[in-house]
């Protein structure tokens, strides 16, 4: 294992928030000292837990993920592929850190919203995707076909409630491919696919099947919260949001707002893992069959993914996104009462924090080497990382609009997703593939704790706490659109035609 490798990628996504945080707490949108300083402490906390957790991640989840994908698909029966990989899907998503957060971050402004029966909605919504994203590889099925009938779906059960929730389910397909859930995903489809390659004699079909179902997984849980909403009475949705002041925010002072909230996230973080330690012995029982030392090493994994995971919570919720939140209240307010340059400087705070948040993401950088490898570097990761980071920019400073002026987040959703649907038609299946991989990527563990934040104070501000949820879901959009049209490019220039 790298540490010093993987302490650089994640100090890489936190310091250049830090660090503009750190900067418009002493000048535009002034911190009082002790939430500067609980920002500093989290996000140095933040820092090492994501390092540790990842190195678990690496240990132990990546290697099991991609022994389960190899050895169930080694089997050859469907029905046990298919039911092994909702459970898998299921139990990982439910240890995802970022679905923790955002859960969070959902019951501050919708207390009447049961916590654990939403992470449950979106565990199973991956699960089932998960599920369908494999028998897409195995069946050799349409990955277009199979995106579009679902986000036809998803629109169809969003215009059926209120728009309060509609931002949290796109939010939940956003932040449920974080730092846990990406790897063993990626490994499961690697596992499958690289099977369904061998027997299938290497072909190119095969190549472009080990993508997309990240994305896939993205959109199960939109549906899956969606549906939640339905249940869900309007009058709740839309008249009982919490009303969180910056006072309550700083109600405790001090290392005192960490050592408080510990017991509370060493528990659920336990609770998170639980699933996971359950589905290793299940599977080590029935079919890995791994060696002693093999063994020992996913143990000591998933201490690290532990011990990581509360250090990160722990963080996260003790002055991270504290700050996150006071700054969007302060801008925001200013920007309403006062307008001119304040509106500016909060849409502008955002679209600088846009551009740097997807540049810092690690798994960012991975996507752009595989698109400048499959490409045979006639797309360069340069070029890739402008599209991104300008797309990412702008999601954000939509956000800020609409934290401000409360208008409909499908006004700029159902655009979206129109135009990324219709491009699927022009652009290799490959590079879709890709796309709709990168939108969940380019929203990790700073979009769902500091962005989402920072939106809520914004839209509090502004008297409405619903209009920050969605967010997350405008940064996981643009990568639909942004690499389907270099996919475009590419085809062009090969002188091909769309697949």
């Amino acid at each position: 294992m790298n540490i010093v490798q993987k302490f650089k990628e994640t100090a890489s996504s936190v310091l250049p928030i830090m660090i503009i945080v750190f900067v418009l707490g002493l000048t535009g949108a002034p911190l009082e000292r002790d939430l500067i300083l609980r920002f500093l402490i989290g996000g140095v906390m933040l820092i090492i837990g994501l390092t540790i957790f990842l190195i678990g991640i690496d240990v132990s989840i990546l290697p099991l993920g991609e022994r389960c994908g190899s050895e169930l698909t080694k089997k050859r029966n469907l029905p046990l592929l298919l039911t092994a990989s909702f459970i898998i899907g299921f139990f990982v998503t439910a240890a995802e850190p970022d679905i923790q957060v955002l859960a969070d971050q959902v019951r501050s402004v919708f207390p009447f919203v049961n916590k654990p029966l939403f992470i449950v909605m979106i565990a199973a919504g991956v699960g089932l995707f998960i599920m369908f994203g494999l028998l897409r590889t195995v069946m050799h099925l349409s990955l277009k076909i199979i995106l579009a009938v679902s986000y036809l779906v998803i629109f169809f059960l969003a215009f059926m409630q209120p728009d309060g929730f509609v931002g949290i389910a796109f939010d939940s397909g956003g932040a449920t491919t974080g730092p846990m859930t990406v790897p063993f995903i990626m490994a499961l489809g690697v596992g499958v696919s690289a099977v369904r390659a061998k027997s299938a004699g290497g072909d190119t079909d095969s190549q472009s099947d080990s993508f997309g179902l990240t994305g896939m997984a993205s959109a199960g849980p939109v549906l899956a919260v969606l549906l939640y909403g339905i249940l869900l009475s309007e009058h709740a949705v839309t008249g009982a949001a919490a009303q969180v002041s910056a006072s309550e925010i700083s109600a405790v002072h001090g290392l005192g707002a960490f050592v408080q909230i510990f017991p509370t996230v060493a528990a659920e973080a336990a609770v998170s893992l639980v699933p996971v330690v359950i589905l290793f012995v299940v599977f080590q029982l029935l079919m890995l069959h791994m060696p002693p030392h093999q063994v020992a090493r996913i143990i000591i994994g998933l201490v690290y993914s532990y011990i990581g995971l509360v250090v990160f919570l722990v963080g996260v919720n003790g002055g991270f996104m504290a700050a996150g939140r006071r700054i969007g209240e302060i801008l925001g307010a200013r920007a309403v009462q006062d307008g001119g340059w304040w509106v500016v400087l909060l849409i502008g705070t955002g679209l600088l924090i846009g551009a740097v948040v997807v540049c810092a993401e690690p798994a960012v950088w991975v996507l752009t080497d595989q698109v400048e490898s499959i490409s045979g570097g006639t797309v360069k990761r340069k070029v890739l990382l402008v599209f991104l980071s300008a797309g990412t920019a702008a999601a954000i400073g939509l956000a800020m609009v609409r934290a401000i002026k409360g208008f409909n987040l499908m006004y700029i959703l159902v655009p979206g997703y129109v135009t990324a649907l219709i491009l699927m038609i022009f652009s290799p299946k490959l590079f879709t593939a890709i796309a709709f991989d990168s939108g969940g990527v380019a929203s990790g563990p700073i979009s769902s704790t500091f962005v989402l934040s920072f939106a809520l104070g914004a839209s509090q501000a502004a008297g409405s706490n619903s209009d920050a949820f969605g967010v997350i879901a405008l940064i996981a959009m643009t990568p639909l659109i942004a690499i389907q049209i270099l996919g475009i490019v590419f085809n062009h220039r090969k002188g091909g035609s769309a697949q």
